[in-house]
C-alpha cells in the first residue's frame, strides 16, 4: 500500500469545498478540509465566521449549497441527522438542548435510542425477549459515562433545575451515549468559569486519548484550542484562511489579521519604529 493510499486511510472525515447559502446570504465559501481518526481537530474564527454552520453541515442539519462531505469514505452530505447517528457521529450544541423535565439518567439514556435493537412489539414483552438484558446493559454503559463525568450525585436530578456548567456536562454524556466515532462539540466552555473550563478540558482529552474519539470541536477561548488540539482550522467571512498546527496557525498573518485587525501598513509601522 502506497504512503498516499494509507493516509487516505486513515482519514475519517473529510469536507470538499463546502459552500451554504441562504437566500442572498453565504455562510460558507468553498470550504474544504479533513480529519484523521484519533485527531482533535479544532475549528476557529471570529463571531459570524461560519464555525457553526460548518458543523451544522457536517451533522446533517444543513445540507451544502455546493460541496460534498464523507464520512468513513461514505458520501453523507445529504443523509439525515439520524442516519449519519448511527454511522457513529455525535454532537453537542451551542445552546444547551437537554430535556429539562427529564432527568439526568433519563436525558443520557435518550442518547443511547439509536442503538437499542428491540423495537415495540418485542418490548411489550419485556420480560419474554431480550428487551429487559438490553436495558440492563445500557444502563450499564450510561453509568460508566456518569461515573466518568463524575455527576453521580446529581444522576436522578431533573436536568433543567441544575446548574449550567453541570447542565453542559450532562449534554456531553448524551453525546457520548451515542458510542460516535467522532464528536461534533458547539463551544463546549461556553459561559464556564475557570475551573469548569479546566474540568471540561481534561473530559475532552481523555475522550481523544482514552476513549479514542476523533473529535471537531468550536471554541473560542484560545488558551484551550491551544493546548489540547493536534490541528486548527480558521474560518473568516465562512472561508478557510489557515489551517495546520496550533504554532503555525497563530503564527499566520491573515489570523492576525482576522483576530486583531493587524494590516500590513501596521506592520511597516512597528518595522521602523523599531
Amino acid at each position: 500500500m502506497s504512503s498516499a493510499e494509507e493516509r487516505e486511510d486513515d482519514v475519517l472525515l473529510k469536507a470538499e469545498r463546502i459552500s451554504l447559502r441562504f437566500g442572498g446570504v453565504t455562510a460558507l465559501t468553498d470550504v474544504s478540509f479533513h480529519v484523521k481518526k484519533g485527531e482533535l481537530f479544532s475549528i476557529i474564527g471570529p463571531n459570524g465566521a461560519g464555525k457553526t454552520s460548518m458543523v451544522n453541515c457536517i451533522s446533517g442539519r444543513y445540507t451544502p449549497t455546493e460541496g460534498r462531505i464523507f464520512y468513513n469514505g461514505r458520501d453523507v452530505t445529504r443523509m439525515k441527522p439520524n442516519a449519519r447517528a448511527d454511522l457513529g457521529l455525535g454532537r453537542t450544541f451551542q445552546n444547551l438542548a437537554l430535556f429539562g423535565h427529564m432527568s439526568v439518567l433519563d436525558n443520557i439514556m435518550v442518547g443511547r435510542h439509536h442503538l437499542l435493537k428491540n423495537n415495540f412489539l418485542t418490548g411489550s414483552l419485556y420480560w419474554l425477549t431480550g428487551t429487559r438484558k438490553e436495558e440492563l446493559a445500557h444502563r450499564r454503559e450510561v453509568e460508566e459515562i456518569i461515573d466518568f463525568l463524575e455527576i453521580q450525585h446529581v444522576r436522578r436530578a431533573v436536568a433543567g433545575t441544575l446548574p449550567y456548567g453541570l447542565r453542559k456536562r450532562v449534554e456531553l454524556a448524551r453525546a457520548i451515549a451515542l458510542k460516535p466515532d467522532i464528536l461534533l462539540l458547539d463551544e463546549p466552555m461556553a459561559g464556564m468559569n475557570l475551573e469548569e473550563k479546566e474540568d471540561m478540558a481534561r473530559y475532552i482529552l481523555d475522550l481523544n486519548e482514552e476513549w479514542g474519539m476523533s473529535i471537531i470541536m468550536i471554541e473560542h477561548d484560545m488558551g484551550v484550542v491551544m493546548d489540547i488540539s493536534h490541528r486548527v482550522m480558521v474560518l473568516d467571512f465562512g472561508r478557510r484562511i489557515a489551517e495546520g498546527t496550533p504554532e503555525s496557525v497563530m503564527e499566520d498573518e491573515h489570523v492576525k489579521r482576522a483576530y486583531l485587525g493587524e494590516t500590513d501598513d501596521d506592520a511597516d509601522l512597528d518595522g521602523a519604529a523599531a
